[in-house]
């Protein structure tokens, strides 16, 4: 199936689902399949449908066409409170006039559970997310952090085979952010549950995700674990949009070898015929830089200029201005100190045949 992990068996399924509002397509007929117990990633920028794809699953919007399954029955009619998901919200959505523990047990109150219940469940709760002995705290006496926790809490109490999360680390900051993604990590894999995040930042994609959809204009552009769609993106847009990377253009001349503006440059061997027009894309850590330009080395050796250094303090991030104007980046991790090359140096460039990846659209 279309996007389906092959080890474990389907939780979600999306059939054909489009969705349109007047005369836009936010979502144009994605096809896509999430198992059980996965940590799946919704990735895109702004407007490319993957927020109203989540909204979709669960239940606050409709399909135009298509359906929707879960455990192979389909939930389109299904109300958003009779289905097995829950959802957390960008805003957390807390109820300030409730404490910690109100707050947490407020859907199992709505459904009626019995007191002693929700204490124990809710304590468990408070535990799970480390914020045993916090229950009886206002929601203003929180930080950011321990509300982004609550409101975690909140959405896992009802034990949904489905948590949805909606850009739920936006609010945080960039220290707290990094703790909290392996967090959710650690509790996902704890659980067991499948859990579905929506997000544009594509680092924070990479590290929680088992998988990731990366969607474009409504479509689903590539759909694979992070590794395989870093490594090898199947068109220029992916590799431009998940990291760093180069792009040359070229055509093919033989089986391992295209033609640029820089000259001819080696590659692993393509599906590409001699004549296809071509894009090799190079992601920044593949590619050495060196003073002088490498011994026995023809092809796949550049000279340029550094244009520009941005010291990230475990990397720096060099641009490198080739010989036809274009600029190339080069990462170099600062393990002897401060970055070895100033701007305006002259130096060399150079990768091995594997290290790039053939476009052909």
């Amino acid at each position: 199936m279309a996007g389906g992990a092959a080890d474990k068996p389907v939780l979600v399924r999306f059939d054909g689902v489009v969705k349109r509002f007047g005369v836009v397509t936010a979502v144009d007929r994605v096809t896509l399949d999430i198992a059980q117990g996965e940590f799946f990633a919704l990735l895109g920028p702004s407007g490319c449908g993957k927020t109203t794809l989540l909204r979709m699953l669960a239940g606050f919007e409709t399909p135009s066409e298509g359906e929707i399954l879960i455990s192979g029955h389909e939930i389109s009619a299904v109300p958003p409170h009779k289905r097995p998901v829950n959802m957390m919200f960008q805003s957390y959505a807390l109820f300030p006039h409730l404490t910690v523990e109100g707050n947490i047990g407020f859907g199992l109150r709505q459904e009626k559970v019995g007191r002693a219940e929700i204490a124990v469940r809710v304590e468990d709760m408070l535990a799970l997310v480390r914020l045993k002995g916090y229950g009886k705290r206002r929601i203003d006496q929180l930080s950011g952090g321990q509300r982004q926790r609550v409101a975690l809490a909140r959405a896992l109490i009802k034990k949904p085979r489905v948590l949805l999360l909606d850009e739920p680390l936006a609010a945080l900051d960039k220290k707290l952010r990094a703790e909290t993604q392996f967090e959710l990590m650690e509790l996902q894999r704890k659980l067991g549950t499948t859990f579905v995040i929506v997000t544009h930042d594509q680092e924070e994609a990479m590290i929680v995700a088992d998988r990731i959809a990366v969607m474009d204009q409504g479509r689903l552009a590539q759909v694979g674990k992070p590794s395989e769609i870093y490594e090898r993106p199947n068109s220029r847009w992916i590799a431009d949009f998940i990291g760093e990377v180069s792009l040359i253009e070229g055509t093919v001349s033989q089986t391992d070898t295209i033609a640029t503006a820089l000259g001819p440059l080696l590659i692993e061997e393509s599906a590409a015929k001699a004549g296809d027009k071509v894009c090799l894309a190079l992601r920044p850590e593949k590619i050495r830089l060196s003073e002088q330009r490498p011994a026995g080395l023809e092809i796949n050796a550049l000279a340029g200029t550094v244009h520009e250094i941005g010291y990230r303090g475990d990397i720096s991030l060099y641009k490198v201005r080739l010989a036809d104007r274009s600029l190339m980046k080069v990462a170099l991790a600062n393990i002897g100190g401060p970055p070895p090359f100033a701007v305006n140096d002259v130096v060399w460039l150079s990768w091995a045949p594997t290290a790039g990846v053939v476009l052909t659209r």
